[in-house]
């Protein structure tokens, strides 16, 4: 009976995996930058893409499938910020835009239970796409500057004494 919402359940399933592969890239590239604001950014989206797997998995469970924890892509060889977030607020934007589509898919066919699981994932893609354009938007405004910043400050608070140490 739920056969089509367990099929969109583990699509959904392998497009946040692949997520949390391409954010975790992005991470660690980031972070051997000295770009620790744009780091933690892309580490906070991969735990959120995380829950978002948990959350489908246990819906798959729930309807009786199983979960195939197929990854649907490996992750893109991105290492310059700009390109980064522009893959970044693509994969998201995409995201939103399936989800609602697998929404209404879901809601058609009397499952108004999946149906807000993929309502509740549009809100966090929309979310994490604002994150990413701003970031971009920052990066186009203030240029190369905006990321000499963060190294900065990343040399600032390595190269600083512990407090009452030496």
């Amino acid at each position: 009976m739920h056969e089509k919402s367990i099929d969109l359940l583990n699509k959904a399933a392998a497009d946040e995996l692949a997520a949390i592969h391409q954010y975790m890239y992005f991470h660690f590239h980031c972070h051997d930058q000295g770009y620790d604001l744009l780091a933690n950014l892309f580490r906070k989206t991969a735990i959120d893409e995380m829950l978002h797997v948990e959350r489908l998995a246990e819906r798959i469970l729930f309807l009786k499938g199983d979960v195939v924890m197929k990854v649907a892509q490996v992750p893109k060889k991105v290492h310059d910020v700009k390109g980064m977030l522009a893959c970044a607020a693509g994969m998201e934007e995409e995201s939103a835009k399936e989800y609602n589509v697998w929404a209404n898919q879901c809601g058609a066919h009397a499952d108004s239970a999946t149906k807000r699981i993929f309502e509740d994932l549009v809100a966090d893609e929309e979310r994490h796409y604002d994150q990413y354009t701003t970031e971009m938007e920052n990066l186009e405004k203030f240029g190369q500057n905006y990321l000499a910043l963060q190294s900065i400050e990343r040399s600032k608070s390595v190269g600083a004494p512990a407090p009452g140490g030496a």
